[in-house]
């Protein structure tokens, strides 16, 4: 790749930030060209500065990790995202690949391979952590796309249809993370997604969707 790899990094934690920058201002073909801590600020700045690679977390304010990764790549392509997140479930890998990450990497590895990964990006290449690449072909042996989309209806995931029924049932972010075993920032991003997904904007609104798609009946709403 000609010229320098631009990167803009995306963390809320600046002394993160500060640590990476280091790390990657080490590197001859690297710039460190810009940052942001939340979502919403990294899809302005990769309008504004237009980086090879934008190094991205999940779990972000204002706007996370997930949608600001699908925001980013349908306005501009040529930007790829490499996640940086110490989550390695499904609930956060899936949905990531889907929203269009060309790769994912773990913060308790290695620096090298931080920056093998986001060279590996920036040359229009994927990279998988080795824990996340198990999670993704654990999915295809058990039948489901990479993408997540199979399942449920109008593109809905499989948990996202379970987090559906339960915020439909009346059930609290909390509730739904207690039941389904995850954290709520889990059940935020889900319920981000099926809102994004059916375009439906409050509780209302899902809870028809679902009586409508018979994912609940009219007498157990309130149960």
């Amino acid at each position: 790749m000609p010229g320098k790899i631009r990167v803009l990094l995306v963390d809320d934690h600046t002394i993160l930030r500060d640590g990476i920058r280091l790390l990657l201002s080490s590197q001859e073909d690297i710039e460190v060209v810009g940052e942001a801590g939340d979502g919403r600020e990294a899809v302005e700045k990769v309008l504004q500065l237009q980086p090879d690679v934008v190094l991205m977390d999940i779990g972000l304010p204002v706007m996370n990790g997930i949608e600001a990764t699908r925001t980013i790549t349908q306005k501009r392509p040529a930007t790829k995202v490499l996640v940086l997140t110490m989550h390695e479930d499904e609930e956060y890998v899936l949905p990531l690949l889907a929203a269009g990450a060309s790769g994912y990497v773990l913060k308790k590895t290695a620096s090298s391979e931080l920056i093998s990964a986001l060279r590996a990006v920036a040359e229009g290449n994927a990279f998988l952590h080795p824990a996340v690449a198990k999670t993704v072909i654990d999915k295809y042996l058990q039948g489901a796309a990479p993408e997540g989309d199979s399942g449920g209806p109008d593109g809905l995931t499989e948990r996202e249809v379970e987090v559906l029924k339960l915020v439909a049932q009346g059930l609290s972010n909390r509730e739904i993370a207690d039941r389904l075993f995850i954290s709520i920032k889990t059940v935020q991003a889900h319920r981000s997604n099926i809102m994004e997904k059916l375009n439906l904007h409050d509780r209302v609104d899902l809870a028809k969707y679902a009586i409508r798609k018979g994912l609940i009946e009219m007498d157990k709403e309130r149960n």
